[in-house]
């Protein structure tokens, strides 16, 4: 015979959340007894000052061994995780981040639910899985009871009419059990979820903080994948490039007796070559500058000066090097600000400030171009994301007119 597929995931969920209820007993009871030797100690001598601060001790102590049986057990015998409290150590050590520290890890609600709420669990417990064995003891009545004394038996049972009446009682009960015994079992989930795991307020900061440190690995992993092409490009493709045109060059100068339009071809070839490098060297150069990282953000931001054709008065003021990733978003606001001046508002000159003030980096630069610069356009919107990947602060100025003040503020706190 087949047993139904949906029965037998009934069967095995019955089974499964009666043993998780069975395995909570003892657990729940574990702290019963210090609760019992300080209430009759206290009755006893008076001395609840003494009583108070030892059962205490005992309970703070007896806490995290017990949540961790409790989080085991959820999490074997029914499949819910309950998370760990683990706020971050202060930095400093002091009453106030102790006190706040502490306050984080929420003793008081676990306590609370080892030594309060924890027999009352067990009662529930022991009431569910005794009316499991009296429904198996209704539906096998008629197996056992004859063994009985025959005055218990009749006291029990009366005749052995009534006994299909103690079988169907016991089989419907049992039929019950298994929605009774999940009920309680998914009480007892949200009872500690919400007292033994970290609040709300809490698994929110925590998903921001994995948020946060998520984000900063995605910028780093593709400033390094912009460093890795530069160096490919220019230890490989851009040095070629140069074998190239050198030998081109070559060509041009030693072999004179070259028909005009070989000459001719070479000589374009040899002209293209140079444009190529130049192109790839501003491309490099867009994608990660070595001196960037070689360096520093001053004197990239020197060599960017120098080669922006319009004048530009520039001032660095750094207390030490910031982070990679902020230099490199940095230097990219200035650079496309540069070029934007240059290409776009027609700008006779432009200034670069950029100052550390505590744990931000400033970043202004001015130029004294047409004006109207969109700050929903492309360029723009792609500094204001690459600002705001950092927790920056973007903003542009740029009236019809002129001037155009660009400005970020980057957070540089190592």
């Amino acid at each position: 015979m087949t047993i139904p597929a949906g029965l037998r995931r009934t069967v095995l969920r019955a089974q499964r959340d009666t043993g998780f209820l069975a395995a909570g007993v003892l657990p729940h009871l574990a702290l019963v007894p210090v609760w019992a030797w300080a209430a009759t100690t206290t009755a006893r001598t008076g001395n609840w000052l003494l009583t108070g601060s030892v059962s205490s001790a005992l309970a703070l102590l007896g806490t995290p061994v017990l949540t961790a049986v409790q989080r085991a057990r959820y999490r074997v015998l029914i499949g819910v995780d309950v998370p760990r409290l683990t706020p971050t150590a202060p930095e400093r050590w002091t009453w106030a981040s102790t006190a706040r520290w502490v306050a984080a890890t929420r003793p008081w609600r676990k306590i609370g639910y080892h030594l309060l709420l924890g027999p009352l669990l067990a009662l529930l417990e022991l009431l569910v899985l005794a009316v499991a064995a009296a429904c198996l003891a209704g539906v096998t009545a008629y197996a056992w009871s004859w063994a009985l004394p025959t005055g218990i038996r009749q006291d029990w049972f009366g005749y052995l009419t009534q006994l299909p009446a103690y079988t169907a009682a016991g089989f419907l009960l049992l039929c019950a059990l298994p929605w009774t015994g999940r009920a309680v079992a998914r009480a007892e989930a949200r009872l500690a979820l919400g007292l033994l795991g970290p609040s709300r307020a809490q698994r929110l900061q925590e998903r921001v903080d994995q948020l946060a440190v998520s984000r900063t690995d995605l910028i780093e992993a593709v400033d390094a994948e912009r460093r890795r092409i530069e160096r490919d490009l220019h230890d490989g493709t851009q040095q070629r490039l140069v074998s190239l045109a050198v030998n081109l060059g070559l060509a041009i100068a030693t072999r004179p007796d070259l028909p005009s339009d070989a000459r001719e071809v070479i000589a374009r070839a040899h002209l293209e070559a140079k444009e190529a490098i130049a192109e790839l060297n501003d491309l490099v150069r867009g994608l990660h500058p070595a001196v960037l990282e070689d360096r520093g953000l001053d004197a990239a931001l020197s060599g960017l000066a120098a080669r922006t054709p319009l004048p530009v008065r520039l001032r660095v003021d750094l207390e030490e090097r910031v982070a990679p990733n902020v230099e490199s978003v940095a230097y990219f606001v200035i650079s496309e600000a540069l070029t934007n001046a240059t290409k776009h508002a027609n700008a006779m000159r432009a200034e670069v400030i950029v100052r550390q003030v505590g744990e931000v980096l400033r970043v202004r630069v001015t130029d004294d171009g047409l004006g109207g610069a969109d700050a929903a356009g492309t360029g723009l919107t792609g500094l204001a994301k690459r600002v705001g990947s950092l927790d920056g602060a973007f903003h542009v100025s740029s009236p019809v007119g002129g001037p155009t003040t660009i400005t970020a503020e980057l957070p540089c706190a190592r």
